[in-house]
């Protein structure tokens, strides 16, 4: 907990609303590169996170429910 306690404010308030049970390490890691990328736009900062998190969540949902997944059954 005391690593979650020191990340930066808008990246603890992005995992507050995240759908993945990122590590304080994990996020942090992306944050810091996102930051080299563009110091102190936070915003392009949290764009790369929910990117991160988008390819995560696709890359799971077509292991756990088969690689059509979402598509519509007949």
């Amino acid at each position: 907990m005391a690593a979650y306690d020191r990340l930066p404010l808008d990246l603890r308030r992005w995992l507050a609303g995240a759908a993945l049970p990122w590590s304080a390490h994990s996020a942090l890691r992306l944050w810091r590169r996102a930051m080299r990328d563009r110091p102190a736009d936070t915003a392009h900062a949290l764009q790369m996170l929910s990117a991160a998190e988008t390819r995560l969540l696709g890359r799971d949902a077509g292991r756990i429910w088969g690689r059509d997944y979402p598509s519509p059954k007949p």
